[in-house]
């Protein structure tokens, strides 16, 4: 059985693109590196965001050749297409993410990847 790209499941592209960097143990980090389709969330630092707002920004995790991992780990570091789950939040981070920006994935609240905003994709169209 094959797992279904976020492509094929939400039938549009992805949002925009991160730079991620997973946190080690030392640094309070996960044990082991995740699965792909974790449902981990996405944060970004804004001023007016609400203190524990949750945003359904989900990653899927690309190879060294840019192509969706299916099987195994993920990398501890790469590129991973983010997928912007809530409709109605889409004006809502329109307005915020930017390019260069720092965000951080997120399993309950502990931070568990540091990233950076580095391509606007699909979001600009919607």
């Amino acid at each position: 059985m094959s797992l279904p790209s976020y492509k094929e499941v939400f039938k549009r592209r992805e949002d925009f693109m991160v730079k991620y960097r997973f946190y080690t143990i030392e640094e309070n980090g996960r044990k082991t590196l995740p699965h792909q389709h974790i449902r981990n969330d996405f944060w970004y630092d804004h001023k007016d965001h609400k203190a524990n707002q949750i945003f359904m920004i989900y990653p899927e995790f690309e190879d060294l050749e840019g192509e969706m991992i299916v099987e195994g780990q993920i990398y501890r570091e790469g590129i991973a297409k983010m997928w912007i789950l809530m409709p109605d939040m889409f004006e809502y981070h329109k307005k915020r993410i930017k390019v260069g920006q720092k965000g951080y994935f997120h399993e309950g609240a502990r931070k568990t990847a540091i990233c950076e905003i580095i391509e606007i994709t699909g979001l600009t169209n919607l």
